[in-house]
């Protein structure tokens, strides 16, 4: 099979190779940053999945020439190899064997402490990314998959990529992340059912994502800002002012809007998401009661309601997708808390929206959360709580099962002092 040398580890970077004598190239895509691999060999239907797994692990790209079905099989078979227990993992479980009857393994390691853990199952996943993000697709100018039995995509790639231009160069990206964005595409198709906006199947209470802005699946965040007492009488609504920082796909502005406030305002910086929130609210048919607004954190001037929902886990995001996960040192919480005080109006309230999920996996100190708020001089007015109901809670054999299992989802409702 013959190599393929990568020009560059930009997202956008070149590929070069060659089909018997004929030279050839294509763009390197990759909405989650990863660089493009620094060997590339050509594969079809002859590659035995030992061998591709072989090629995967050592960072060499296997740009397929064979049936699209096939490669869909072959990154199958890469997934259980690279998901077979590890030998450490083999080791604890026979450690703790041991323990149950009476007996200590020799030479046993101590166990990981949670935060410990986190930072093993995340390297871990990223190691399963990149074993699997090396089988690569090619696409024409007009996003077409020129293999047999290739589905159609274009419309797909188009809402990721942009309009195609007749005019572009083949392009290539990983096939794991080709399936990231049609799935995309389907959840966005169907949309989620929210019930805080709603009983029924109508199209009134469900949210579309679009591709790279975070899905609201978990509901118990949403429900504690269904139920939030707000911080002024019914009688008062038309008049009351609110903001939802870092608004995603809309839904917590859509949630307010429906429990009758007129004037909203939605905040994000990633015009993906912007895009995605004026597509539902106007879905919905709230548009005119919320303005969509680009912009870090707060727009000018003040609010007797004042909502966010930051990232909940302190840590640093690998890609532009995982920052609706990760808040690396806190700083979207850190900046909300500090600002609050100054944007509030008088009597308004901030709603804080968080999971102690990183609290039990030693990522923040149990006391860290109610010092930043006394810090930015704030108090707590009430605090709402309810357990997640997400399958990884009951997942016994999620890595961090235990701390998942004592989650608990707040809002916080944050006056100033």
């Amino acid at each position: 099979m013959p190599t393929l040398p990568a020009s560059s580890t930009s997202p956008l970077s070149t590929l070069h190779w060659s089909e018997g004598d004929q030279a050839c190239s294509a763009l390197w895509r990759s909405q989650r940053e990863s660089a493009a691999p620094k060997r590339v060999v050509l594969a079809d239907d002859t590659l035995s999945a030992d061998t591709a797994y072989r090629l995967a692990c050592e960072g060499t790209g296997l740009l397929w020439r064979g049936d699209f079905h096939n490669a869909r099989m072959l990154l199958q078979a890469l997934a259980r190899r690279a998901d077979r227990l590890p030998e450490r993992q083999k080791f604890k479980a026979n450690k703790q064997g041991a323990r149950a009857a009476g007996k200590t393994a020799p030479g046993a390691a101590p166990e990981p402490t949670p935060a410990q853990a986190f930072h093993q199952h995340r390297m871990a996943q990223a190691q399963r990314a990149r074993i699997l993000g090396m089988v690569l697709i090619p696409f024409g100018a007009d996003y077409a998959i020129p293999l047999r039995r290739a589905p159609d995509v274009r419309e797909a790639c188009t809402q990721v990529w942009g309009a195609a231009d007749a005019s572009a160069p083949m392009s290539v990206t990983s096939l794991r992340e080709l399936m990231g964005m049609t799935s995309a595409h389907e959840w966005r198709k169907k949309g989620v059912e929210i019930t805080a906006l709603g009983d029924g199947i109508d199209i009134y209470n469900r949210i579309h994502p679009h591709y790279g802005v975070f899905s609201p699946v978990r509901g118990e965040y949403i429900d504690l800002v269904a139920k939030a007492p707000l911080p002024v009488s019914a009688a008062a609504k038309k008049d009351l002012v609110a903001w939802d920082i870092g608004t995603g796909t809309g839904v917590l502005s859509a949630v307010l809007a429906r429990r009758g406030l007129q004037h909203i305002v939605a905040t994000d910086q990633d015009e993906r998401a912007l895009a995605c929130a004026q597509n539902n609210l106007q879905r919905l048919g709230v548009a005119a009661q919320v303005t969509v607004h680009q912009g870090h954190l707060f727009p000018p001037g003040k609010a007797h309601l004042i909502v966010c929902n930051p990232p909940w886990l302190p840590a640093r995001a690998s890609s532009s997708l995982e920052h609706a996960v990760y808040d690396e040192d806190s700083s979207m919480l850190l900046g909300f808390l500090n600002g609050l005080k100054t944007h509030l109006a008088k009597g308004g309230e901030g709603w804080l929206v968080m999971s102690d999920l990183a609290e039990h996996l030693g990522l923040r100190s149990p006391t860290e959360l109610a010092d930043a708020i006394a810090t930015a001089g704030l108090k707590v007015i009430a605090k709402l709580s309810t357990k997640p109901s997400h399958p990884k809670v009951l997942d016994a054999t999620d890595p961090l099962h235990v701390a998942r299992s004592k989650e608990v989802t707040s809002l916080w409702r944050l006056g100033v002092v």
